[in-house]
């Protein structure tokens, strides 16, 4: 029997029972087993099995008190299961100012899919690399909610001290913080090692304090440069264009090279990609004409994970490289990169993002040491991640271009020497790798051959395009949606910036007395914008 059998059996069992002996002695062989699997209790392992029901978020004593028939009043009674279900990870409050209402967490979940008990992971004798996975569940629950800042503060203080072989956690006492301080410090490393992101907003720290007072204090120092970390040289003010933005902070050079020694972190390492989280995405829907909608389907199917892994071991088996890399090509507006965030969020893939033109910036200085640190990244990501990761290149007509033969000056010498790195590390790719491109026509052959798939993205027919405008715009009429698609040949992305335009007019303005007239002037304005070049200056 699996565990999530044994709940649904629990679930089933206990409906209505009143918690009776005839509920326990039904259900006896498959609570004892839940209840040995995860150490907990039997009647814990019963409130588990219900707040799965329920859940697996907002669930309350309401919720456990109509399932079981009994009065909220009895239920409330099992307020010590429900915290020891907490400190054993398998619930989470909401809101630690409100312990009414509790969570099943994503990691307990995703254990059961594999049938699999989870484990709190283990906080003594870690190495540098697993202190960070923790700091990246921790951090997560603090943003959540889960835990609140102090919580936060004290955990940390326990980690660090039963850690203290950790270099991270020896250059971190050397610097004397305070263990607010102590606690900022690690969110920025955790950032930029888990995240790539070492580009710190305001809005990103505001967790770690408790008090609203607080915060804008460490506000206004921060701004002014007055803050303790910032004296410490532990961060610094982000600089653009040369000048400091007091908005935006980074570790400083010096802390990187001290603090995550561990971790091969670079001073001199550029954020060369942004990472997208799949829960993150809204959903979306997309028209196509059949033949693409079937190519981007059968793409689905392929990252769906069980048959992502059954498809990597085959290749593996027969001695086939088993990266994967897919080409989107296409005129623009065409859902190219759409496509790419639906199918991550449908078949929960994080992704990494490349900033193509940052990188392209950087072709003279950094050159292919930037270009191999990113590659080494998602390197990283696939190892640490349950679902390999997108690696997305998109707009990436700068990188995937004819090489230059008889490359002469330095430019072109190092644009070539990259274009090669990149053919390089798509030939040893181990994950999968998206570029979306404009200019397919400009590719260079030896990209266009390591490109399992390329999927071309057409302008919608009429019939996708009169689904478009209805879905932009619900309250048009088919007569005028009928109209509006056939008059006009417009991309997803033209019609979109149109109903934008439509709803900012409305807003403005009131609901037009003739919408069609409304929207054939701003598609005429729309069709202008895009035969002409307009220019600016004298």
């Amino acid at each position: 029997m699996t565990l999530l059998q044994a709940i649904e059996r629990v679930v089933e069992l206990s409906e209505d029972s009143k918690m009776s002996k005839e509920f326990l002695k039904k259900a006896k062989t498959e609570i004892q087993l839940l209840a040995k699997s995860y150490g907990i209790t039997e009647r814990q392992a019963i409130l588990f099995c219900i707040c799965m029901e329920k859940g697996p978020f907002r669930v309350d004593y309401n919720d456990l008190a109509n399932h079981l028939d009994m009065h909220k009043i009895s239920v409330l009674s099992y307020a010590s299961d429900i915290d020891a279900l907490v400190r054993r990870r398998l619930l989470r409050f909401r809101d630690v100012r409100d312990e009414d209402e509790f969570d099943i967490p994503t990691v307990v979940i995703r254990s059961l899919k594999h049938n699999e008990v989870y484990q709190i992971p283990e906080r003594k004798g870690l190495d540098c690399a697993a202190m960070f996975e923790l700091l990246e569940l921790w951090f997560k629950d603090l943003s959540d909610g889960a835990v609140s800042a102090h919580e936060l503060c004290e955990e940390l203080q326990k980690l660090y001290h039963d850690n203290p072989q950790v270099g991270f956690v020896k250059h971190l006492q050397e610097l004397n913080l305070s263990p607010n301080d102590q606690m900022i410090t690690s969110f920025f490393c955790h950032k930029l090692l888990n995240d790539d992101d070492d580009d710190i907003r305001f809005n990103q720290i505001e967790d770690m304090f408790d008090n609203r007072s607080d915060f804008n204090a460490a506000k206004a120092k921060l701004r002014r440069g007055e803050h303790r970390l910032q004296t410490k040289k532990v961060i610094e003010h982000r600089c653009v264009d040369g000048l400091a933005d007091v908005t935006k902070y980074k570790l400083t050079d010096s802390a990187k090279r001290t603090l995550l020694a561990e971790m091969s972190i670079s001073e001199t390492e550029e954020k060369l990609a942004n990472q997208l989280d799949y829960s993150s995405l809204t959903e979306k829907q997309l028209y196509f004409p059949k033949d693409i909608q079937r190519q981007v389907d059968e793409l689905g199917s392929f990252l769906q994970s069980e048959n992502y892994q059954k498809i990597q071991n085959r290749m593996k088996e027969k001695g086939f490289r088993n990266g994967f890399a897919c080409l989107f090509y296409g005129s623009p507006g065409t859902g190219k990169t759409e496509t790419v965030y639906q199918l991550a969020r449908k078949t929960g893939r994080n992704i990494m993002v490349v900033d193509v033109p940052q990188l392209k910036s950087m072709w003279v200085g950094q050159s292919e040491k930037n270009v191999k640190a990113l590659f080494d990244r998602y390197r990283e990501q696939v190892k640490r991640s349950k679902q390999t990761p997108i690696l997305l290149f998109n707009e990436a007509d700068a990188i995937i271009g004819k090489r230059k033969n008889g490359a002469e000056n330095a430019v072109d010498k190092m644009e070539n020497s990259l274009q090669n790195i990149i053919l390089q590390e798509m030939e040893q790719l181990d994950g999968i790798m998206i570029a979306t491109t404009n200019l397919q026509q400009n590719m260079d052959k030896a990209f266009e051959r390591r490109f399992l798939y390329k999927i071309k993205f057409d302008k919608p027919t009429e019939e996708a395009r009169a689904h478009i405008w209805h879905s932009m715009i619900p309250e048009l009429s088919d007569l005028d949606i009928h109209a509006l698609a056939s008059k006009y040949d417009f991309s997803g992305g033209q019609i979109e910036n149109i109903a934008r335009h439509y709803a900012i007019d409305t807003i403005l303005h009131g609901t037009a007395d003739n919408k069609l007239k409304s929207l054939i002037l701003h598609c005429d304005n729309e069709k202008i914008s895009g035969k002409e070049q307009r220019r600016i200056g004298f």
